[in-house]
């Protein structure tokens, strides 16, 4: 236990550090209350590194990443100790800066402060860092526990660990959109983010790498181009409604598809994947989840427990996005809706 401790702490706190001293770009952002902050984006830089020293610690044989697996219990119960107590000291902290009472149970669970900093660093922003990095760091080590147990890996295996990088390393190279997200923007910083993060993104979301290490390698040549192609596919739709949103924004003359955006009342986009429907960068997001779980080629039913689980997730956000949109734009909303009758997954949802 006391290892785990150690290393749960150790990349954490390098992590945080890293945050504050390694180079990356800086977004001034318009917080809710008025206030700009600048934010630094240097994940990227910071998976690279983590990547770089952990492939040069594997050649020199200074430590195996299937150390993860082997405490992967140990590390579950410590970093649940510490997202309840991270979770409590933010409380506390918040209370400090709060005029008006907040309960302890609502306060605890939803947080009291929106944007907390520590050392110049938003910690929400900080906290995606270990939670995707470390999650990365999961899935590898799936791939090197097959690799030390058999002295090969299958084809599923290979996928996975491709998959699931780039996924990760993606999400970096547009950090910048994250600042924009409804969870920075709006949600407070409290246990349901800090544990979401700290311990449901790492020690979840690698479920399916579990049941490819001792998997026989049942996936053909056919299967894993159709993998791929469902991958690329999700992956498209993802980040291509994002970022169709992101250029709107930035330029409401932009061009989509090889057409000038068309808009509502030049403020909600109904060009490119926005005409389909409401939502579908979520759909994106479970079609790539979907293939993640493909990949074990139904050994257990398991793994299907993750792409179930975010689509559950994913459609009760575009739910509470509904509530924000409509407050947020009214009766242009309501015409939004019949310009753009699905939300997720035309033509039945």
């Amino acid at each position: 236990m006391l290892e785990a401790a150690v290393l749960l702490l150790g990349f954490c706190g390098l992590l945080f550090v890293g945050s504050i001293v390694v180079p990356g770009k800086k977004i001034e952002a318009t917080r809710t209350d008025g206030t700009t902050f600048a934010y630094k984006l240097n994940g990227l830089s910071l998976l690279l590194l983590t990547t770089a020293v952990m492939i040069v610690g594997h050649f020199f044989g200074w430590f195996s990443l299937s150390v993860l697996v082997t405490h992967f219990l140990e590390l579950f119960i410590v970093t649940n100790i510490f997202a309840f107590a991270v979770s409590g000291w933010l409380y506390l902290q918040g209370r400090k800066s709060q005029a008006e009472a907040t309960g302890f149970l609502s306060g605890y669970y939803y947080g009291v402060t929106l944007n907390p900093t520590l050392c110049g660093v938003d910690l929400k922003l900080y906290s995606y860092r270990p939670s995707l990095i470390g999650l990365a760091l999961f899935n590898a080590s799936f791939g090197v526990l097959q690799y030390e147990t058999y002295g090969t890996l299958t084809l599923a295996m290979i996928l996975y660990q491709g998959f699931t990088f780039l996924y990760v390393l993606n999400y970096f190279h547009f950090e910048d959109g994250m600042i924009f997200t409804w969870d920075i923007v709006s949600e407070k910083f409290g246990w349901m983010l800090v544990w979401g993060d700290f311990v449901l993104v790492p020690f979840f979301y690698c479920i399916c790498g579990w049941y490819l290490v001792h998997a026989p390698d049942l996936l053909s040549p056919l299967g894993a181009a159709l993998l791929v192609m469902l991958y690329v596919l999700g992956f498209w739709m993802f980040r291509g409604t994002n970022n169709q949103k992101h250029r709107f924004k930035s330029d409401p003359n932009v061009m989509i598809w090889g057409r000038p955006a068309e808009t509502l009342d030049g403020r909600l986009l109904v060009s490119g994947f926005w005409g389909f429907g409401r939502h579908m960068n979520y759909t994106g997001e479970i079609l790539v989840y979907f293939s993640f779980f493909l990949t074990t080629c139904f050994v257990s039913w398991v793994p299907l427990l993750l792409p179930l689980w975010l689509a559950t997730l994913l459609i009760h956000r575009s739910r509470r996005d509904e509530q924000r949109c409509h407050a947020k734009y009214g009766e242009l909303w309501e015409r939004y809706k019949q310009r753009v009758r699905y939300t997720m997954f035309p033509p039945i949802y």
